[in-house]
Parts: C-alpha cells; sequence; structure tokens
C-alpha cells in the first residue's frame, strides 16, 4: 500500500520554489533578454509556482485520508475503509476531474470538503498572513495561463491597481515574485512543521 508524506511534499515545493526563483534569476542575468522575453520569464515561473503548490495542496488532501482515514469518515458522517490507496484517495478528493480551485476561499472550500472546521491544515490555509499571496497566486496565474479579460479582471482586482500588460510585467518589479514564493514557501514551512506526518 502506498502512503503519501506530508512533509515531503512540503520539503519538495520549498526546492522547486526555490528553483524556479532561480531560473528566474538566470533568465533576468542573460544579456540578450528583451524587456518582453523577462516578462515572458515571470509568466511562466508563476505558472509553476502555482502548479507546485497545487501539487502541494493536493498531496496534502490526499495524504490526510491516505494516512488516517477516519478524520475523513467522520466528517462525512459515512464508514470508509482504514486504508485506501493513493489512487482511490485522489478520486475521493477529485472525482473524474482534475484537482482545481478558484483562489484561496475556492481552496478553502475545496478543503473543507475534506476535513472538518479547526483542522489543522485548514487553519493554516486559512490563517490570514497567506492571504494576499494566495489571492495574487491564484490570480496572476490564471491571467499568465489564459490572458482573457476576466483573468486581467481578476488579476488587477487582486493588485488593487488599474493597469497591467501581462502578470510577468507585473511580478518582474520590486520583488514581487519573490514576496509571494517567501509567503508560499511559510506555509509549507508551517505545513511541515504541524504534519503529522
Amino acid at each position: 500500500m502506498n502512503k503519501k508524506d506530508i512533509k515531503k511534499a512540503a520539503q519538495d515545493f520549498v526546492k522547486n520554489v526555490d528553483e524556479i526563483v532561480a531560473f528566474v534569476g538566470r533568465c533576468k542575468a542573460a544579456s540578450e533578454l528583451s524587456d518582453q522575453d523577462e516578462s515572458w520569464a515571470y509568466d511562466l515561473a508563476i505558472i509553476r509556482v502555482y502548479r507546485e503548490f497545487e501539487d502541494l495542496m493536493l498531496s496534502c488532501l490526499i495524504t490526510l485520508i491516505n494516512r488516517d482515514s477516519s478524520t475523513f469518515s467522520a466528517h462525512k458522517d459515512r464508514d470508509f475503509p482504514k486504508h485506501m490507496s493513493v489512487a482511490v484517495c485522489e478520486y475521493l478528493i477529485c472525482g473524474d476531474g482534475y484537482f482545481d480551485f478558484s483562489g484561496r476561499s475556492g481552496l478553502i472550500r475545496t478543503i473543507k470538503k475534506v476535513v472538518p472546521d479547526g483542522n489543522w491544515f485548514l487553519n493554516i490555509v486559512r490563517d490570514a498572513t497567506y492571504t494576499d499571496a494566495l489571492d495574487k497566486l491564484s490570480a496572476l496565474r490564471n491571467f499568465a495561463a489564459h490572458d482573457s479579460a476576466v483573468s486581467k479582471k481578476r488579476a488587477l482586482e487582486s493588485i488593487d491597481q488599474e493597469r497591467m500588460s501581462s502578470s510577468g510585467a507585473w511580478l518582474k518589479k520590486q520583488n514581487r515574485l519573490d514576496t509571494i514564493c517567501a509567503s508560499l514557501k511559510t506555509m509549507a514551512q508551517q505545513i511541515e512543521a504541524a504534519a503529522p506526518y
């Protein structure tokens, strides 16, 4: 029976985010990089950071069921087997689709489908300290990935500005990507410290 590990998932997240930030640094150091090239590097970076964060959240949720289904059973008021495979746990979370959430509030709603109020994991994600980073992460990633009028509107709302040409153009100034990444890494480290496995 394969078991997931929240502590390892959090460590991997921090390592992978550090690699993304290092990639951006290498891009910025390239002498032939145009302003648009640099913006694209930051667009790619926010998409990758989001992907890593999504993987961390899904890994945590799977592990919470996979390692101890009793909390999930009690939360759903239904008996589930004590030992379920990673694939079954993922199916319980995602169904036939893929793991997705709409911003911080959507992530909290998704987590609340797996664990009850008061759960340590939910409390960490819900911590107001991370609100700004989570809102910006989702909105800027969506704008970088989709470049639609709706995604641009949400991105502008998340940064409280009226104009922005792209997520990357905004992120490359004033260490904004680094600030978002630092907050998410702190969350991952808090998750790692609190996780029983």
